[in-house]
């Protein structure tokens, strides 16, 4: 089926977030290395951030590296850290000819300093373009957010820049890595798992959920116009009755 052509074009999610699962299970199916299949799940990025911009997707948040992912073996982190460069390095002039933005969310000092520096060169040289946002969730925990969010928040109350009475939810959002970014509509997760681990708790409170089977690096384009015509089949209702909606 062709789902590109039966999607509503004007119902499209603003914001698509997506965590990319199993690539390391991908390489074992085809007896490679774990390393080889986050290099073909590289090759899925591509195809998706160009699904994205040919349906008018405006955010497109990818689940890259997580805090829980420092706990890996330190010869596969080491070869994601050399691939992320080497990605960052060779994708700025694509992004740049696709008008994509970069952007990223994460504790990027984290990060190994050549992945850093690369990673702020591409937003540079990325940060006038209008088309699709692309995000990078880097280094990245929920938790971990929310937590620095807290502290930020009481900062300004003892510093007396903001009124205990005036937090609410859109000063939270402001203080969270996600200040200038919309939560998302849609959240996908790849290779059959049933679960968010640790990625945009917050801002996925009303975002439809969609699981696929498919390991990430079998994920293309394709599969992302799916889920996005699932998703405008359902009938979305914000704590509401259906009979409210439709009304």
């Amino acid at each position: 089926m062709d789902f590109k052509s039966q999607l509503n074009i004007k119902e499209v999610p603003n914001h698509i977030a997506i965590i990319m699962d199993g690539n390391g299970r991908w390489a074992k199916s085809h007896n490679k290395p774990r390393v080889f299949g986050h290099k073909k799940g590289v090759l899925s990025v591509r195809n998706v951030v160009e699904g994205a911009g040919e349906i008018g997707v405006k955010f497109l948040t990818l689940y890259a590296f997580s805090t829980e992912n420092w706990n890996r073996p330190k010869v596969e982190v080491a070869a994601l850290m050399q691939l992320l460069v080497a990605t960052i390095s060779s994708e700025v002039s694509s992004l740049n000819k696709n008008n994509v933005r970069l952007l990223t969310i994460g504790d990027l000092k984290s990060l190994p300093g050549n992945c850093e520096r690369e990673l702020e060169k591409a937003k540079e040289k990325t940060k006038n373009n209008t088309g699709l946002s692309l995000v990078l969730a880097l280094s990245y925990s929920s938790k971990s957010e929310i937590v620095r969010a807290v502290k930020k928040i009481a900062t300004s109350v003892r510093d007396k820049q903001i009124e205990i009475d005036s937090i609410d939810n859109d000063l939270i959002n402001d203080y969270l890595d996600t200040a200038d970014i919309p939560s998302p509509e849609l959240l996908i997760r790849t290779s059959g798992e049933y679960r968010l681990s640790n990625f945009l708790l917050w801002q996925i409170a009303y975002s439809e959920l969609y699981f696929t089977n498919k390991y990430w690096p079998d994920f293309t384009k394709e599969d992302l116009f799916e889920a996005v015509f699932d998703y405008q089949n359902r009938e979305r209702r914000f704590g509401l009755t259906s009979e409210q909606i439709k009304n």
